[in-house]
């Protein structure tokens, strides 16, 4: 399945994905508002966290093993069973400790023990994050398209209607308890798409754990536990300074931004994820690398500056349409962000070699110096530009990643072969 036809199916999920983000963003600025919504966004890079942490970070490592491993099916059931077994025996042991320390967690990311309960909810949802993850990697890796386009459509009307039918009964307490359980839903319809396939059997996903495969995952579990914990970690205290330094409402409208800026990138990520991962994975030849990065620079570039470039000229009608009135102030986030958002692209584009050749002492620095300098320049541009400065920062930092990936990893890794 070529980059085009990739996209324009996945395109299907993602303009569903991006309505359901959508209309769970315009539930959530009308049931919680704009200091509500820093809350849920505090919520979900626990989630975040947490979840990278219980399915043993290792699904990436999935995807790109059932690619490079298509044509031996015992070699891709080994991956499963040790991938299965070591993200149900995380996920049962993490639930447990989310299950007694509730309180603590909840103070810790929400700054009050009434949301405890909440954390009680997620412990019992969490396997069934996991085992979804786990199914979705796989599918992507076997490259059922189709199908993963299905369990996504899915899983998006599960959130939607999930968190925005408790967000509107119970406000912010619903609105985090939907986002906590919602992926249990979806794993059930995930599961019931998989057991139409042939090579499908639930025995396949636990028992003995192979050590050589585990060292092979284990350098994506550094990877995706580096993400896991730099990037949720390092917006938390961008919304805790702009919460103690300007106000929580402000926290808010960045965390607004932050999601619109998300949900117009879907396409762009989530083909990244779906077509890129599996290809490079599975390709050894330099200079076919180089061509299949290029072509994508080539396409999803134009989108990123085309959708950007509509969202700002109608970044007023957008937060009238997609939020509320009281959310007017993120419009002068805009420009910033979405300049932002093109340097992220590219920058992300060539960052996809790292992940499919793993690089893992480059990743793991990178990621860990790109987050802290991203909380850096917010600070200081913040004292310079005030509430702007968050989106300069956002802008600034992922120039100098995108410079940075450019490189030390296009040029260094695929510079000296050539494209026919």
């Amino acid at each position: 399945m070529n980059l085009i036809r990739t996209s324009l199916l996945n395109g299907v999920a993602v303009i569903i994905k991006m309505i359901a983000l959508l209309g769970i963003n315009k539930v959530l600025a009308i049931y919680v508002g704009p200091a509500g919504y820093a809350a849920v966004g505090q919520f979900q890079n626990a989630v975040q966290m947490i979840t990278t942490f219980a399915s043993g970070a290792i699904n990436t490592g999935v995807t790109k093993y059932t690619a490079e491993y298509e044509g031996d099916a015992g070699k891709q059931r080994t991956v499963w069973r040790t991938a299965g077994t070591i993200s149900i025996g995380a996920s049962v042991l993490l639930s447990l400790v989310i299950f007694i320390f509730a309180s603590d967690l909840s103070r810790w990311f929400l700054q009050d023990e009434k949301f405890a309960s909440v954390f009680v909810w997620f412990s019992l949802a969490l396997v069934f994050f996991s085992l979804n993850s786990l199914l979705l990697a796989i599918l992507n890796g076997k490259r059922e398209i189709v199908r993963y386009v299905f369990a996504n459509i899915t899983g998006s009307l599960f959130s939607l209607v999930v968190t925005a039918l408790l967000a509107i009964q119970f406000g912010l307490y619903g609105a985090l308890v939907g986002l906590a359980v919602y992926q249990s839903l979806s794993f059930l319809a995930t599961f019931i798409f998989c057991l139409r396939l042939e090579w499908f059997k639930v025995g396949l996903f636990f028992g003995h754990i192979d050590a050589t495969t585990a060292i092979n995952l284990s350098k994506y579990t550094l990877m995706a536990l580096t993400s896991a914990l730099c990037v949720p970690v390092s917006h938390i205290l961008v919304r805790n300074y702009l919460g103690e330094h300007l106000s929580w409402d402000q926290a808010g409208y960045w965390e607004a931004m932050w999601r619109l800026s998300a949900a117009y990138l879907l396409l762009i990520t989530t083909t990244l994820s779906v077509y890129f991962l599996p290809r490079l994975s599975a390709e050894n030849d330099k200079a076919v690398l180089k061509k299949e990065v290029l072509s994508g620079l080539k396409l999803l570039v134009p989108l990123v500056v085309v959708g950007g470039a509509v969202v700002f000229g109608l970044r007023d009608l957008v937060i009238a349409l997609l939020f509320t009135g009281k959310f007017s102030p993120m419009r002068d986030l805009f420009f910033w962000q979405l300049v932002g958002d093109l340097f992220k692209t590219c920058g992300w584009m060539l960052a996809y070699i790292m992940l499919s050749k793993p690089m893992v002492k480059l990743y793991v620095v990178t990621e860990i110096i790109f987050s802290l300098s991203f909380y850096l320049l917010t600070v200081i541009f913040i004292k310079v530009y005030g509430f702007e400065g968050v989106a300069i920062a956002h802008a600034v930092n992922y120039f100098i990643y995108l410079v940075v990936m450019y490189f030390f990893v296009f040029r260094r890794y695929l510079g000296d072969s050539r494209v026919g």
